[in-house]
């Protein structure tokens, strides 16, 4: 009778130490473009996002601002990634602008919500202190909408964190690309780190923008005091 070998990554174990060690470089390369990628799609998708909320605040264009982004979040990743295949190719680009296009609903609909629910008498008040549009919408709307923004801006963000994953099939999927390879040869201490990995950064990055919103917004405390 043959004895089991005595290394865990020779034995296929979920849990290997000897994984950490060996693979830390590449473990550290798959966070590292994992957190590039998430970081750039949200930035753009916010950048996107807040023009077309400021216009459909206007009554004709809420309804084809909303449609519009909410059939882009219906599309499948693989065929969004199709979709934009001619445009991109087999780039990181191509991750970035279908993470940014399903980022978008979230953003939109909560910034939409946020300067929504701004009172009318404090936008009238501004007005009657000399505020202009621009300015109203920048010291005045944007500051009171954040509680709202920032709800959708950590939602978005932890569904890039998990989406970008699917970005494995073409190469540029960060913790995905170890998941999908790990998952081909059933390397267990890979799919496993990986997979533990992508869910630290998610839950990483939605506590650090809780409290980015905590800081920005000192004024909801002081209502819940």
């Amino acid at each position: 009778m043959t004895a089991p070998p005595d290394d865990c990554l020779a034995r296929n174990e979920w849990i290997c130490g000897e994984y950490l060690s060996t693979r830390r470089e590449i473990l550290l390369d798959a966070v590292l473009q994992h957190l590039e990628l998430t970081a750039a799609s949200v930035l753009v998708a916010l950048v996107v996002a807040l023009p077309l909320a400021v216009l459909a605040r206007r009554r004709w264009a809420a309804g084809p601002v909303l449609a519009v982004t909410t059939i882009l979040y219906t599309i499948p990743s693989l065929a969004m990634f199709s979709l934009l295949l001619p445009v991109y190719g087999l780039s990181a680009s191509l991750v970035v602008a279908g993470l940014v296009l399903y980022s978008l609903t979230l953003l939109v609909r909560n910034i939409l919500a946020g300067l929504r629910a701004v009172p009318e008498e404090i936008r009238q008040a501004a007005r009657g202190m000399g505020y202009g549009p621009v300015r109203l919408l920048l010291a005045v709307e944007l500051p009171l909408a954040l509680p709202a923004a920032m709800a959708g801006l950590r939602i978005a963000t932890v569904s890039a964190v998990s989406l970008l994953t699917v970005g494995a099939i073409v190469g540029f999927g960060g913790l995905g690309n170890l998941i999908y390879s790990g998952m081909n040869t059933y390397f267990k201490a890979q799919v496993l780190t990986a997979s533990v990995l992508c869910v630290l950064i998610a839950v990483a990055a939605d506590l650090l923008l809780l409290g980015a919103q905590r800081l920005m917004t000192p004024w909801t405390r002081a209502a819940r005091g």
